[in-house]
């Protein structure tokens, strides 16, 4: 099976408004497996638009704690377990995802004890089973190949880009990152590249039009994502067969169209380029 990935939600940050895309979420298929990558607003209706039952997941990983992220891990789940699931899916992610977890199910003891008392459903906390997110290799098995590298997206620490590798094919997944010259080795070969952007024209009136926030969400936002021009920068010096933008910043915006997008990879990147939107398929 030809490896591919699904961007389920390509929008930057976790509020959604009317003509924005959803936060993020990805489903990469690759070696036979089924891997949800981030769980952002949205990705339950992406894995079913997908075509992906939510039974069928074998693995999922969380690249950082910021909402946008994982905001749908517990309801995902659960909907899952509604839907049949029986059995343990692995979770890897950062410290605090079992914080999280807890106070998921503890939001929902009354409807989960009265399911199983009820409906003769199987206990639902044991179907996630957590395990902790460092760098170097995080997956291995039947000839695939799961390799984390820290980013930097600060204020947080644990925050990572990820490597799928699998019968010659690969693919990567940035993460939320500022720029960082590593990242063009990390995904050096890769057939698709798939890197956060943001443009700072656009950053720079999404804050003017910030009704809840301060000029502290400026600083956040432009010292923890790429530029544009810097994500083209990266996938030419890593010769990827193929770029993809995601979590694309400002979005939703129309004083900002994929020309703008596209002029500014197109700095320094001249192969396939892929604009982001929900529910676009790359094939490696």
């Amino acid at each position: 099976m030809t490896a591919q990935i699904t961007m389920m939600g390509v929008k930057g940050g976790p509020a959604i408004r009317p003509g924005s895309h959803m936060p993020t979420s990805n489903l990469v298929q690759i070696g036979g497996k089924t891997i949800l990558v981030d769980a952002g607003l949205g990705a339950t209706r992406g894995l079913c638009d997908a075509g992906v039952p939510l039974t069928g997941i074998d693995l999922i990983l969380i690249t950082h704690l910021h909402s946008d992220h994982y905001l749908e891990l517990g309801p995902l789940l659960h909907t899952a377990w509604v839907a049949g699931l029986n059995r343990p899916v692995p979770v890897i992610g950062p410290s605090g995802l079992r914080a999280y977890w807890d106070g998921f199910l503890d939001s929902m003891a009354f409807d989960v004890t009265l399911r199983i008392a009820d409906e003769g459903r199987v206990p639902l906390a044991p179907l996630l089973e957590i395990n902790r997110l460092s760098e170097g290799v995080v997956h291995e098995a039947e000839g695939l190949t799961i390799r984390a590298m820290r980013n930097v997206h600060p204020p947080i620490k644990e925050s990572y880009a990820l490597r799928f590798e699998c019968a010659g094919e690969s693919i990567v997944i940035s993460g939320d990152t500022a720029y960082m010259p590593e990242m063009a080795k990390f995904a050096a070969g890769a057939d698709i590249l798939v890197h956060e952007a943001m443009l700072i024209d656009g950053v720079e009136a999404l804050v003017a039009r910030m009704t809840n926030g301060d000029a502290r969400l400026r600083t956040h936002i432009l010292r923890s994502h790429t530029s544009a021009e810097d994500v083209g920068r990266i996938a030419a010096e890593a010769g990827v067969g193929q770029l993809a933008l995601t979590h694309m910043v400002p979005d939703g915006d129309p004083d900002f169209t994929e020309r703008h997008w596209i002029t500014e990879v197109r700095k320094h990147w001249a192969g396939p380029l892929h604009i982001g939107r929900d529910g676009m398929v790359l094939t490696a």
